[in-house]
């Protein structure tokens, strides 16, 4: 399958206008990795399909404090919208409330990269969690 993909410029314009509607700090912190987080992303050898792609998209620019401030934020509506470009517009609203969700304990790093990818190919491909995977992100988060 043939992705579509979008460049630095346009993640910044995506970053300014959440800052613009909600709050916060214009400005890049590390110019230089956000441009190897949309170039490493289009590696099909090391993120083949759609999830591993959002996966690490989502990871890297929640975690990697590109932004000065933001990075949450960026992080949902930027994977959201590598949803839409590639034809799984059916799954944004969903992708978007769970990870409203789940953006600050992979901030905090109570939730890990390889649960992170769980998460993300349910939401892709399965209409809730199983159970199994709500007992992971229960325990991740730190309630049982």
């Amino acid at each position: 399958m043939a992705f579509a993909y979008f460049d630095t410029t346009h993640a910044i314009a995506v970053h300014d206008a959440i800052i613009n509607e909600s709050g916060g700090l214009h400005g890049i912190a590390k110019h230089g990795q956000l441009d190897s987080v949309f170039d490493f992303v289009q590696n099909d050898m090391y993120y083949p399909e759609i999830e591993d792609k959002i996966t690490y998209l989502f990871f890297a620019i929640n975690t990697g404090h590109c932004f000065t401030d933001g990075n949450k934020r960026a992080s949902i509506a930027l994977s959201a919208y590598f949803l839409e470009l590639n034809n799984c517009v059916f799954r944004v609203e969903r992708f978007i409330a769970e990870m409203e969700n789940i953006a600050v304990d992979v901030a905090d790093n109570r939730i890990d990269r390889d649960l992170l990818f769980e998460i993300i190919n349910s939401i892709i491909y399965e209409d809730d969690y199983s159970e199994e995977l709500k007992l992971k992100i229960i325990y991740a988060k730190g309630f049982l």
